[in-house]
């Protein structure tokens, strides 16, 4: 060609919005220079299929030739697109950046853009503190009446009960922390930079975590009432929060007004029988002539809910139903308990329940891998969830910063980037620990994982060594410094940075029963806090990053450098991973920059063990 492609403009502009899609006009000039166009193609994958739209020829003048189209597209969340033209009888990729050459073309090279997706703002790029209610904070001082099948700690700082009780039931250790007790700590989490907070179950269940309702309507008694709910909503906003609620829809408890397995509830349960009128709530199964509920994951007290009873739907998601009751309580959005385990259209129903009660609702999931899964569109439709707890990118960064496994971060960050809605990515819950993984600052400082266990976060089943496993002292400060390095590498990227309560202040726990320790009292470690709260201050004062590119400039087995970019701000940002000091190389364009944020002292020629760099640039 004899013109430069770099000087095709184009413009894709929103002409009608449609409940199942969208008409987009398409508008591209081409000088003349680059010649004779005889066609001009606009190409996307559309779930799957390569679509190629060809473009109208409008007209020419003397400097350019103009194309145009109106196109629908399906809601499909993120199309990938590029253009291709016949140019003096030779065809030639129009594209976002040549790296392959005229005639050929890859992920990285195509634009891309959101069909029918958006997500809150309010959740792109902000701080989240997760809370597992029943250990963080009680404010009542009347002891917590006996019920069935619960024991209740003596104090605050006796340890976890890790295994079965006398009646063979887990997790039945309750310490009483409640909703009123998150509401006297509200000051505190949001000295960490904190607009949402995400909590566990709150519903009444027989278990301390609450994943096994027993009533989707109340508050458990030991976590308060209703109407603390709504309280804790009120102040949260108030003081410019929002709150996240775990919704567990696959399955409930056996002990459970739906259920009644023990006869606790006066009204008949499916284990009575067909005349409950919950008997149509459950998946059942036969075997030797006889019907049997489903459990999750074969646990014999989580009966798993049929999602293509009506009934069952309407009761989660129909008017009146359990959503309405929680969103008029002031909650923003739901956590979705295996989603993988819902059906598509229920997760869409969850969705149409909770924009019914908020245009601007949140909905987030929780995924192990890839969202993007064959025959599943519950993160691609742009009618279902908005973005995932994104484990994957968590799993593969927590295994780069420990044992410096580039090809895993690469392929989860491709993944994630080639293949996530936009809109999605700015809203993925990236996460220093959760309440199912053991905490980060354990694996960072013990040597005693398998790099290569499939269930490396949560440090296997072995429940004895997990329950006694304590750092040294020395194990911990290493923990802590490739904790903070960690830290700082995802107070710059796109997404949620969310806090499990207590790695703020270096809570320890091995495993997904360890972690779940009572929040201490006293501060344990201030200087970590301190480090936690500078890490709030940041995304609070660098607004750009919420919505900022991303361009991955390189990873290493000794350094992460990327760069995030928006408007007229830019920055790119270096974390070393090893225990030794790095000599650094910038790209150029960071000269004399307007802000630097450091850690460990690191400068702009060299990283300090476990350090970071940050240069922001602002053009005027």
């Amino acid at each position: 060609m004899q013109g430069s492609l770099e000087k095709v403009e184009f413009n894709i502009e929103l002409k009608e919005h449609q409940e199942e899609g969208n008409i987009y006009k398409i508008d591209v000039k081409i000088p003349m220079t680059c010649g004779w166009i005889d066609e001009l193609n606009f190409i996307t994958e559309e779930r799957g299929n390569q679509c190629v739209y060809k473009l109208d020829h409008i007209n020419n003048d003397k400097e350019y030739a103009y194309f145009s189209k109106d196109i629908y597209l399906h809601t499909s969340g993120r199309y990938n697109y590029y253009f291709g033209m016949k140019v003096n009888d030779s065809y030639k990729f129009l594209k976002k950046k040549n790296v392959t050459g005229d005639n050929n073309i890859n992920e990285d090279e195509k634009w891309e853009m959101s069909v029918n997706f958006s997500t809150p703002d309010w959740s792109k790029g902000k701080m989240m503190y997760q809370i597992f209610v029943d250990r963080f904070n009680r404010a009542r001082d009347e002891e917590l009446k006996p019920m069935p099948r619960r024991t209740i700690h003596k104090n605050w700082d006796e340890e976890v009960v890790i295994g079965p009780d006398e009646n063979g039931m887990w997790c039945t250790d309750f310490y009483g922390g409640n909703l009123k007790g998150i509401e006297e700590k509200l000051d505190y989490i949001k000295s960490l930079g904190t607009t949402i907070i995400y909590l566990g179950p709150v519903v009444m269940s027989q278990s301390n975590h609450r994943y096994d309702a027993s009533d989707f309507e109340k508050v458990d008694p030991y976590a308060g009432t209703n109407e603390d709910l709504k309280s804790l909503c009120d102040k949260a906003h108030e003081k410019g929060m929002k709150i996240i609620l775990d919704a567990v829809f696959n399955h409930t408890g056996n002990d459970s007004k739906y259920y009644n397995e023990y006869g606790t509830f006066d009204e008949p349960g499916a284990f009575q029988g067909k005349e409950s009128k919950y008997y149509n709530f459950y998946k059942k199964y036969y075997a030797d002539g006889k019907e049997y509920c489903e459990c999750w994951n074969g646990v014999p007290t989580m009966p798993r809910c049929n999602g293509n009873d009506e009934g069952w739907q309407n009761y989660i998601y129909g008017v009146n139903g359990v959503l309405d009751k929680w969103f008029a309580l002031g909650i923003d959005g739901v956590r979705l308990d295996v989603p993988d385990e819902l059906y598509d259209f229920f997760i869409e129903g969850i969705r149409k329940g909770a924009k019914r009660n908020k245009d601007d609702a949140f909905i987030i999931g929780e995924v192990w891998d890839s969202a993007l899964k064959p025959g599943r569109t519950y993160l691609s439709s742009g009618k279902g969830m908005d973005a995932t707890m994104n484990y994957l990118f968590t799993d593969s960064l927590v295994r780069y910063f420990k044992y410096g496994d580039v090809d895993r971060v690469k392929g989860a960050i491709y993944e994630i980037l080639h293949r996530y809605p936009e809109e999605s990515r700015l809203s993925l819950m990236n996460s220093t620990s959760t309440h199912d993984i053991s905490r980060a600052i354990n694996i960072f400082g013990s040597d005693k994982f398998n790099r290569y266990d499939q269930n490396f976060l949560t440090a296997g089943n072995d429940r004895e060594w997990q329950k006694n496993y304590k750092l040294t002292k020395e194990e911990y400060e290493r923990g802590k410094e490739i904790l903070k390095a960690y830290t700082f590498l995802l107070a710059f990227y796109p997404g949620i940075l969310s806090i499990f309560y207590g790695d703020e202040i270096g809570l320890e726990g091995m495993g997904n029963l360890s972690n779940r320790k009572p929040f201490p009292k006293g501060v344990k470690d201030e200087e970590l806090l301190e480090f936690f709260r500078s890490i709030g201050k940041i995304r609070k004062e660098e607004e750009f990053l919420e919505k900022a590119n991303l361009e991955i400039v390189d990873i290493n087995d000794k350094m992460f450098m990327f760069e995030r970019e928006k408007d007229n701000e830019k920055a790119i940002i270096t974390v070393n991973r090893t225990d030794n000091e790095q000599k650094l190389i910038l790209p150029s364009g960071y000269d004399n920059p307007d802000k630097i944020y450091n850690l460990n002292n690191s400068n702009e020629k060299e990283l300090a063990p476990h350090g970071g760099l940050v240069l922001k640039k602002v053009r005027r």
